[in-house]
């Protein structure tokens, strides 16, 4: 889990900040981040967005299911290497079971 620290000093920030900004120090590991949000959101998510979210969870879900399962991944595994698209395996199943769900 990650700690955040809403305190100076700026020691790893660059760039402009603005008035109406949020600093964020994140530590994760022994590496601390520090970035800003600019214009966050303030309404509430849409019900599409929700249904959106909730569909990607659970293909998120869908895609670790079928990775420890060696006989679908290994399908997937076949399938990943034909194709350039994308970077990782994981991601791969991800956007497979994304499909399948929309």
């Amino acid at each position: 889990m990650s700690k955040i620290n809403l305190e100076a000093p700026f020691t790893a920030f660059r760039g402009k900040i603005c008035k109406h900004s949020k600093i964020i120090f994140a530590q994760r590991g022994q590496t601390q981040y520090t970035s800003q949000i600019c214009n966050p959101r303030t309404k509430a998510y849409s019900e599409e967005e929700i249904a959106r979210q909730g569909k990607f969870k659970q293909a998120v879900v869908n895609a670790n299911a079928a990775l420890a399962d060696s006989t679908q991944k290994a399908a997937y595994e076949a399938e990943y290497k034909a194709q350039s698209k994308y970077k990782t395996l994981r991601g791969y199943v991800i956007a497979k079971e994304y499909a399948k769900l929309a």
